[in-house]
Order: structure tokens, then sequence, then C-alpha cells
């Protein structure tokens, strides 16, 4: 999936936030003093080995900030807490006009259509790290596996798909790579690499009523669902969640990551840029959600799904009385990855907030 972001500070890519973005400054009055290149010691430059584990780099009492470009598992300091709540403060003060409210959610795909237009594929970075945060992949790739589905929700230009596909062993593996943005598919088709064989890109709104070309319900056993699920209204999700499960396999997965509450791409955004509450339009009129763990774990298992229980002379009950919650997914694993990125040259932190999940479909 792309990693659907603007060009606006606030809504660079993850990947690109660091090099490109100014970032909120939160200097320290002294540093530690720490023996010189320490950062060259095998035993400091840990890797994150296990996915929902972010990484064990932890920052200790004494250590110098700036001797990592990033650390893992640091909660915001109260510096940045206050800086966060006042700038919240300020953007439910002034929020986006009810013009450009109706213009920006009435046709979102507009929007979309003009940033992969001005950026086509060049914009993202691919993403081989997905593989590691989900090894399911791994697996749906390996040479003996045999006939797999996978469907991308919000492929964009395929900088999930294409790294996927360029370490592929299984014959049998077929991606249906599916956008909102008819001209990140024209991007992805276009591509040295578009392969129909092993993948099919196509136009798909993922909270619209009908599947994505070429599927049926119950044909797909993994989703991937990268940085998509903040560019939806929260109106949308319910469907949203809906079409997923309509069409995973029993015990299917959805491999999620997403935005969280708090990252410093929330908290840069400045007036007239708030829709509701952590909600916002970018400065390139596409949207982006902020979300929090309890929120997710309750969108993905809270979910109704309707159920018409017929009465036995034919007559169905009121609308009202033919609708029974019902969970749609397990949560295998929630995680909040949670990291401080340092510019080491500006001596600038930046503090990064990330949801990440593993959805299962429930048997039936």
């Amino acid at each position: 999936m792309a990693s659907a972001v603007a060009t606006a500070a606030a809504a660079l890519p993850d990947e690109e936030l660091l090099a490109k973005a100014e970032a909120l400054t939160v200097q320290d009055g002294a540093e530690a003093q720490l023996p010189a290149h320490r950062n060259h010691d095998p035993q400091n430059n840990l890797k994150r080995s296990d996915p929902f584990q972010f990484g064990s780099r932890y920052l200790q009492e004494n250590d110098d900030v700036f001797e990592f470009n990033a650390w893992d598992h640091v909660e915001t300091d109260d510096t940045y807490k206050e800086y966060a709540e006042q700038q919240y403060a300020m953007q439910r003060e002034s929020p986006v006009s009810d013009f450009d409210k109706s213009r920006f959610n009435s046709d979102p795909a507009k929007w979309w259509n003009l940033f992969y237009k001005n950026n086509t594929a060049n914009f993202f970075k691919n993403r081989k790290w997905l593989q590691q945060e989900f090894p399911v992949l791994d697996k749906v790739t390996a040479q003996d596996t045999g006939p797999v589905t996978v469907l991308e929700v919000g492929a964009g230009a395929g900088n999930t798909a294409f790294p996927i596909l360029a370490n592929n062993k299984n014959p049998k593996l077929k991606l249906h790579a599916c956008d909102f943005s008819k001209k990140a598919v024209e991007v992805m088709r276009s591509h040295e690499e578009y392969n129909t064989d092993f993948m099919q890109a196509d136009v798909w709104d993922a909270a619209g009523e009908d599947l994505p070309p070429g599927l049926e319900e119950g044909s797909v056993d993994v989703v991937l669902m990268i940085f998509i699920f903040s560019a939806l209204s929260p109106k949308q999700w319910e469907q949203a969640v809906r079409n997923i499960y309509r069409v995973l396999k029993p015990g299917g997965e959805v491999c999620f990551r997403d935005y969280g509450r708090g990252d410093l791409a929330q908290v840069r955004f400045k007036k007239g840029r708030y829709l509701e509450e952590n909600f916002y339009i970018r400065g390139d009129g596409t949207r982006v959600y902020f979300f929090e763990k309890d929120e997710l774990a309750q969108i993905w298992t809270g979910t109704s799904a309707t159920v018409d229980d017929a009465k036995d002379d034919g007559e169905t009950t009121e609308p009202s009385e033919s609708k029974v919650q019902e969970p749609l997914f397990d949560v295998e694993e929630l995680g909040v990855d949670r990291r401080m990125l340092v510019n080491r040259a500006r001596r600038l932190k930046m503090y990064r907030c990330w949801m990440q999940g593993r959805f299962r479909k429930k048997y039936t």
C-alpha cells in the first residue's frame, strides 16, 4: 500500500518526515557525557527482531539522546504533552469551515487523484519492512505454499505490492492491489514490474457497497491495510470493516498499521485543518485520522453484523429487531509503536506514534 500522505509537513510519509519536516524541538538543558562512538558498539545497535516488539533500544536516564537516530518505547515528556494539548486546543478553536468540510468530504477521490498526479511513484519509499512486521507475508510468498490470494487495500503507487512480488517465490500467489484513486492505479499498471500473472491493480472504494473487482466473498487469505484506514471518515469505518469481513476467508488475517493519537504529524497541524476530534485535512486536501488503541479494538471486534431473523411463518421482524451485535474479528495482536526519532545534526527530537495490529476473521 502507499504510505498515503501529503506534501504538507504534517502529512509527509513516516519514512520522509525525519528528513523533510520542520520538527518540534524539545531541547535538553545538558546532555550526559558518554564515551565517544558508543553507537558503533554492536551491543548498543539493537535491531528489531520480532514483530510487535517495536525494537529494544531503550532510553536510559544517563543516555545521550543524540547518540542514535531513534529510540524505542519512548513516552512523550511533559514539555511535549503540554505543547500537544495547547495545539489540540488551538486546532479545535479554528476548525475547517463548513464550506470546506463539504468540499473535502463530498469527493475525497478527487484529492487523492490530484495527489498522485503531482507525486506519481517517486514520492514514497518501498516498504521492505513489511515481511518483518507481518510474518504471514513470508509464509504466503514461500515456494511451496500453494494458491494464496492477498488483497492490499489502499495500494497507492505500489510501494508495498512491488516489494512483496520482488521477494515472491510462490508461483500461485495472486495479489490484488486496490486503491481509491484512479491515478494511483494507473501508476501501478504502468510500473515496469507490473505482472498480471501475479498482480491485479484496480480502483476500489473500501467503504463502498461492492467488493473489489475479481474477488468474491470468502476468497481472500490476507488483507493488508497500511496507512489507509486513517484516510476514511469515521462514518465509513463500519462499512469498510464489513467489506473486509465479506471478502476474507474464515480465519483470514488483516495486517494493519496506521497513525496513533499524539503522533507528531497530528500535533503539528495548524489552524483550519481540524475536521472533528482526531480527524484532519492535510494541505493537499486528503484526510487523516489518528487512532487510540482501545478505539481500534472496538472498531474491529465491536462492529455489528446484520442478521435477518425470519419467523417460521415467513414474516420478518422490524428492522430494529433484525440487527444483532456480532464480533467479526478476533484481535490477534494490537500494539502501540512509540518512537523518538532524532536529527543528530540539528539536535531535534520527534515523537512518533503508530498503531499496528493483526485481526483474524472469526470462524462461523
